[in-house]
């Protein structure tokens, strides 16, 4: 190996510990949920996309667990070699018919969906407008294609029309507009009425990645397109959140859509099939979804709690709808102070920073749960009031 690499790399790696920008990963001893196992201590869980608690649910472990033994561990092929089974079939059209769209197509996460949707759809004849916020699988698989790009300011419908009107104008065959239906790490929602009036306006397709609404935004948990009351072209999404929080991405949409992308998508032709046990419990996840009424409002009380809580404590905060809540604290090292501080008072957090949101703007991100107790919430008021104290945050 060229030590002059290593070198390199050893060099990036320090200044990335002298910036206080180094991202530590903490080893968990117990199944995913409001509570975990950390370091030898129980503490509780904040910043899990966990959000209908179902990542241990009984109803989805017994169903991999089944699954598993019946058609046993793994595929060992891609899909059209000999990688797939009826129940990838099963629910993929379940998933659609829970998304109100055609078909879908199985993927390992959504990372690859998006990775692998827009190179086979678009051409340089075409052009895709993305939100500047967008999620960086969205912003990776545009690169992939050799549409002509553009990107407006998040949630600017005048910079969207604009840009509209700008890839017409060029003469684009084919635009499509591409969005997060939630911003993660803001936990902003997408003006989807405003984008579908937009695109219809102009002849556009909307594609919606909905990994942080799947489950329990919009009526049943169809999603942001739903919750806004329009429907989108082409959803993207993922099992590894409200879904179970396992593994697995999807795309959802028309006909010829799914079709060609069974022919032309690069990571769905070249790796392989989700596990059966995956795509059992998958199974599983849906129908908990879709009598979920319970869970979502339990989730929606507790995030208007959490938000009241912290605000009545004088952190800032960004406004929202969403389960995620983001706390604002500005400076990397600021809020990995914060995180460790809130881990001694038995709450798991992570600090958010550079690369991940823009320097400056270092946050930690509380994420909702509808497993949380009233108890759990409060209990973890207390810890960021007295974390928040220590830190300088709130007085």
């Amino acid at each position: 190996m060229s030590q002059a690499f290593l070198s390199r790399l050893t060099e990036t790696l320090a200044q990335i510990e002298a910036d206080g920008l180094t991202k530590r990963e903490r080893l968990i001893s117990s199944p995913q949920g409001g509570h975990i196992t950390v370091q030898g201590r129980e503490v509780l869980n904040l910043c899990a996309n966990n959000y209908l608690g179902l990542a241990d649910h009984p109803d989805l472990i017994a169903a991999a667990r089944e699954e598993m033994d019946r058609r046993g561990f793994g595929m060992a092929s891609v899909r059209f070699i000999c990688g797939t089974q009826d129940i990838h079939r099963e629910l993929e059209t379940a998933l659609a018919r829970f998304l109100g769209t055609d078909d879908s197509i199985l993927f390992a996460a959504c990372f690859d969906a998006n990775g692998g949707l827009f190179e086979p759809l678009l051409g340089e004849e075409d052009a895709v407008i993305s939100d500047a916020l967008n999620h960086a699988s969205i912003i990776d698989g545009i690169r992939l294609c050799k549409a002509r790009r553009y990107r407006y300011a998040n949630s600017d419908m005048g910079d969207l029309e604009a840009q509209l009107k700008k890839a017409r104008a060029e003469g684009a065959r084919t635009v499509m507009i591409a969005t997060d239906g939630v911003f993660s790490m803001d936990g902003y929602l997408a003006k989807l009425a405003e984008i579908r009036a937009l695109a219809d306006r102009y002849d556009a397709v909307v594609m919606v990645d909905d990994c942080h609404a799947t489950g329990f935004m919009g009526p049943q948990g169809r999603g942001t397109p739903a919750h806004a009351g329009v429907q989108a072209d082409i959803l993207t999404g993922t099992l590894g959140k409200a879904l179970g929080g396992a593994i697995g991405g999807y795309i959802a949409g028309p006909q010829p859509v799914i079709d060609l992308l069974r022919q032309r998508a690069r990571p769905y032709l070249f790796s392989n099939s989700l596990p059966p046990a995956i795509v059992a419990a998958g199974l599983a996840a849906l129908k908990l979804v879709e009598a979920g009424d319970d869970l979502r409002a339990q989730l929606f009380e507790n995030a208007r709690y959490w938000r009241a809580g912290l605000e009545a404590l004088g952190f800032d905060l960004l406004p929202g709808e969403h389960p995620i809540i983001p706390v604002m604290l500005g400076e990397a090292r600021l809020a990995q102070e914060m995180a460790a501080r809130l881990f001694e008072e038995g709450v798991y957090v992570s600090g958010f920073f550079f690369p991940v949101v823009p320097h400056g703007k270092a946050r930690i991100r509380t994420q909702m749960n509808a497993a949380l107790t009233r108890a759990d919430l409060d209990m973890a008021l207390a810890a960021f009031k007295s974390a928040g104290s220590a830190c300088g945050v709130i007085r």
